[in-house]
């Protein structure tokens, strides 16, 4: 059991490293075999990872052509982004935070600022985020969290394409470190939940200006 667990969280991190990696797209069907001849394992325990992700929606299972990463809608990005804003504020609250992590968060600060495409952006903020709730003790909060992120990349790599939005992000990041630098856990809880806000606002007008939303929405097990 515990080795089929071990095979199983080998499956997620290597697919959420892929998506990271923007090596998988929306639409795009997951190669089972090839998967498996990638990873060296069998198509069980790809199967099984598979069922788990769906649960965050990272995939879904489409009858007739099995796992594929599902289309945006934005019924569900005003709920991924309220709920990821609601968790990763309970995990700051929970968080212990020392020099070396604010350390850290100050790095990323300067890496995301000097960032020049909206991919550099992207991956400098995601960064932040997970060194922002590193301490946090509740590991499966974390977990959680990371996975629903995961979702998260696929709207802003294709709903923000201008490095500049992020300015106001960048300002909102610099309180929440300064916040936390002064003991201050309620303010710097308040600036992130407006952080997360901000942005989900412009991905939900842009999904709603720019895009056929009915388009862009898939469900679990329907056919297309």
């Amino acid at each position: 059991m515990a080795g089929t667990k071990v095979l199983r969280n080998q499956v997620k991190r290597h697919l959420l490293e892929q998506i990271r990696r923007q090596e998988l797209r929306i639409g795009k069907t997951i190669n089972l075999a090839k998967l498996a001849r990638e990873i060296g394992i069998s198509v069980t325990p790809i199967r099984e990872a598979l069922s788990q992700l769906e649960q965050s929606r990272i995939v879904v299972a489409v009858p007739n052509r099995g796992f594929l990463i599902p289309e945006l809608s934005l019924q569900e990005a005003t709920n991924l982004y309220e709920t990821v804003a609601q968790l990763e504020v309970l995990a700051l609250e929970q968080t212990t935070f020392d020099q070396k992590v604010v350390g850290q968060l100050k790095r990323e600060l300067l890496t995301w600022q000097a960032s020049i495409t909206p991919t550099a952006r992207l991956a400098s903020r995601v960064r932040f985020h997970d060194c922002l709730i590193s301490n946090c003790p509740n590991q499966l909060l974390i977990s959680i969290i990371k996975e629903l992120e995961t979702r998260i990349v696929f709207y802003e790599q294709l709903l923000i394409t201008d490095p500049k939005f992020y300015e106001q992000a960048d300002q909102q990041n610099e309180a929440i470190v300064s916040a936390i630098e002064e003991d201050n856990k309620p303010t710097a809880a308040l600036i992130l939940k407006m952080n997360w806000m901000g942005i989900a606002e412009h991905i939900k007008s842009r999904l709603l200006l720019d895009y056929d939303v009915q388009h862009y929405t898939i469900e679990p097990n329907e056919e297309r």
